[in-house]
């Protein structure tokens, strides 16, 4: 089985990714461990965050198997061999980059544009993209999955921004493939501290398996 079509697998099976962000090494590193402790199976890691791709190597190698591990805010082919290099099993973007999807196709790495139009989403499919990162998701309504299903029946869609427990069912029950969640772990740690990313990640699963 081809490595991109699994990884891709895994993320829809598992339904939730946690986009980690933190304005510190430590803050991410936290945010990720225990968004995982609390049962979250898959990790994006923002290059906005200081040392992104060392904590993406260490989160691979510490998880292994247990969790896919990827890379967000890649904005060209550069970073994306850069996150490729440490062990990021995906890779995401904000918007579409054709160097992006020609490196990440080389190396059988799925990769995960924003879009917002279907021009958009033509353009990301012709280039080999499977599941698009519908963004900024607080943008639209969990509706515009139907409407863009319409004339492109077979593209996957993953909405992040916006996304959170009141509204992640609405997503998911209007055609979503998975959900990309993140400032509410942010929220959570400045909250309650790393036990509440554990509580808000439980929720989550919770929320999922219903």
């Amino acid at each position: 089985m081809f490595q991109s079509f699994q990884t891709l697998q895994k993320l829809t099976e598992e339904k939730l990714t946690a986009v980690v962000r933190g304005d510190t090494y430590d803050e991410a590193k936290t945010i990720a461990e225990h968004c995982i402790e609390g049962g979250v199976k898959s990790i994006e890691v923002t290059f906005t965050t200081p040392n992104a791709a060392q904590l993406m190597s260490e989160l691979k190698e510490k998880y292994k198997e247990e969790v896919v591990i990827g890379a967000g805010s890649v904005l060209d082919a550069e970073t994306a061999r850069i996150a490729i290099l440490n062990g990021a099993e995906y890779v995401v973007s904000p918007c579409f980059d054709k160097g992006a999807a020609k490196m990440c196709n080389r190396y059988q790495i799925p990769y995960i544009p924003g879009c917002m139009t279907i021009k958009e989403i033509k353009e990301a499919t012709e280039y080999g993209v499977a599941l698009i990162k519908l963004f900024p998701g607080n943008n639209f309504s969990p509706s515009i999955i139907k409407a863009i299903k319409g004339p492109l029946p077979t593209v996957e869609v993953m909405p992040t921004g916006g996304v959170n427990l009141e509204n992640v069912h609405e997503w998911l029950e209007n055609g979503a493939a998975a959900v990309g969640v993140g400032s509410d772990w942010n929220k959570a740690l400045k909250a309650e501290g790393a036990e509440g990313i554990v509580s808000a990640a439980k929720k989550y699963i919770e929320k999922l398996s219903q």
